[in-house]
Order: C-alpha cells, then sequence, then structure tokens
C-alpha cells in the first residue's frame, strides 16, 4: 500500500468526525450569516499567516534535501495567501485592519502553538500533517461551501469570496503535489510521525470550527 493510502485509512475516523461537526455540514448545506463568515475568515487569516513560517520553520530544521525542496514550492505557492483574507473581509463589510492587527480565538492560537511545539519537539516531518489536513480539507470543501454561503448572503458576485474559491481549486494541485511526496517517504516511524500530527491536526482545526459554533448560533442565517 502506498503510504498516501495508508495515510488516508489510518485517519478516517477523525476525518469523518472533522467533517461531521454541525457547523461545518451547516455552512455547506444552508450558508452562514454575514458575522459568522467574517469571524470564519479572521480565525482564517490568523492561521495561514503563519503557513509560510511554519513552511521555513520545518526547512530549517531538516537535512533532508528532498524535503527541503518540497518545503520550498510549498512556501512558493502560499506567501501572501493572508492578504487574500483581509481583501475578503473588506469586501464582506468587515475591518480588515482590525482583523489584522488583532488576535485569534484559543482554539486557532492552540492550533498554530502545536504545529510550532511538534516541528521543534517532535520533528520537521509533523508539518506535513498540518499541511494534508488544511489543503486536504480545502479542496473537499472549500468550493461547496463558498458557493452556499454566497447564496445566503444573497449573491455578491465574487467579492469576499476569492480565499475560499482559490484554495478549493488550488489545491487540488497541492493535493497531487503531496502524494507524490509522501508516497516517497518509506521510513515507517516518519511515516507514523506524520498520521500522528494529522490526527491532532484534525482535532485541533475542528475546534477552531466547534469555538465559532458557540459564538454564533447555526439556525440562523440572517444577512
Amino acid at each position: 500500500m502506498l503510504f498516501y493510502d495508508r495515510l488516508i485509512a489510518e485517519t478516517e475516523k477523525e476525518r469523518t468526525a472533522f467533517t461531521s461537526i454541525p457547523l461545518i455540514r451547516e455552512a455547506i448545506d444552508s450558508g452562514a450569516s454575514r458575522p459568522l463568515y467574517l469571524d470564519f475568515l479572521t480565525q482564517a487569516y490568523h492561521h495561514v499567516k503563519y503557513t509560510f513560517p511554519l513552511l521555513a520553520f520545518a526547512a530549517a530544521r531538516t537535512s533532508d534535501e528532498a524535503y527541503q525542496d518540497a518545503l520550498v514550492e510549498y512556501m512558493e505557492e502560499e506567501r501572501g495567501h493572508e492578504k487574500w483574507i483581509l481583501t475578503d473581509i473588506e469586501a464582506m463589510g468587515g475591518d480588515a485592519v482590525g482583523v489584522r492587527n488583532g488576535k485569534p480565538g484559543i482554539a486557532c492560537q492552540v492550533m498554530v502553538a502545536y504545529a510550532y511545539y511538534a516541528i521543534e519537539w517532535i520533528s520537521p516531518y509533523a508539518m506535513l500533517g498540518s499541511v494534508h489536513v488544511l489543503e486536504g480539507m480545502s479542496t473537499l470543501l472549500a468550493d461547496k461551501a463558498a458557493d452556499s454561503i454566497q447564496r445566503s448572503l444573497g449573491g455578491r458576485g465574487k467579492d469576499g469570496f476569492s480565499y475560499l474559491r482559490s484554495h478549493g481549486a488550488l489545491d487540488i494541485e497541492h493535493v497531487a503535489f503531496f502524494k507524490t511526496l509522501v508516497n516517497g517517504i518509506t521510513d515507517a516511524n516518519v511515516q507514523q510521525i506524520v498520521i500522528d500530527a494529522s490526527k491532532v491536526c484534525y482535532r485541533l482545526y475542528g475546534d477552531i470550527y466547534h469555538e465559532l459554533a458557540a459564538r454564533h448560533p447555526i439556525k440562523s442565517h440572517a444577512a
């Protein structure tokens, strides 16, 4: 079995739990209120802005040149994507400057902190767990969520959805690149590190949505 297939199989329980989160299902099926969507974008900004630094952090802590090369390629693709989110926030009538100067919820802080911890104290390969979860879920859910939320907010054109739209399409290519990368990992210990990190990331990323649900009742979608 190729490692990517094993990774999918061994994290199925965690992936199912994530995609079953009521807020996520509701957003895909019925959309979201503007305050909820703006809060989602706020949390996204505060973890996406760390993608490039985390990739660089992992690259600096591995001597595996092939892995470093892959991380550098990711860095080139991911740099500056947080700016797209600020543009979306402004387009939706939010306070982009306030978001940029503010701080995220606790769940987002914990997810980012774990990524730094895992890279430093477990293995630089732990970064692949975050990449797998965040890009994989974007590919699976982003376009569907964007369609539904856009409808629920009265169809405001493309403005305000560049982050979701771009990641829904862009991450299809990234997932293909990820598959090739991880299928080249033959060390059983490294494979387990990636599996374990993915399981943790599913849980921590899911906590962001549970936190959003606590702040925004999912029954109302008034714009």
